[in-house]
């Protein structure tokens, strides 16, 4: 009976590591995105040039919100797991 437990174990997915672990890889994705984005729009400015960076802003602006798109995501998927 001590085996079928021992084999029956399952990781802890509310552990401190494991927690920091998904918070920072989510800093990572935000700072990827947004970095990005602004790369992205600064190529953009300087093929086809125009008066207000509006490349630069417009696809800032678009990492900006794909970076909290992807936390919403990661926050919900933990939520879903934590109720489970």
């Amino acid at each position: 009976m001590n085996e079928e437990k021992k084999n029956n174990t399952k990781p802890k997915k509310d552990s401190p590591l494991n927690n920091w672990a998904v918070f920072s890889g989510m800093a990572f994705q935000m700072a990827i995105s947004i970095a990005g984005g602004v790369f992205l729009g600064i190529w953009l400015d300087k093929k086809i040039p125009n008066k207000f960076s509006a490349f630069t802003i417009g696809c800032s602006l678009l990492g900006v919100f794909i970076a909290l798109y992807q936390v919403y995501k990661t926050l919900k998927s933990l939520d879903n797991d934590k109720n489970s």
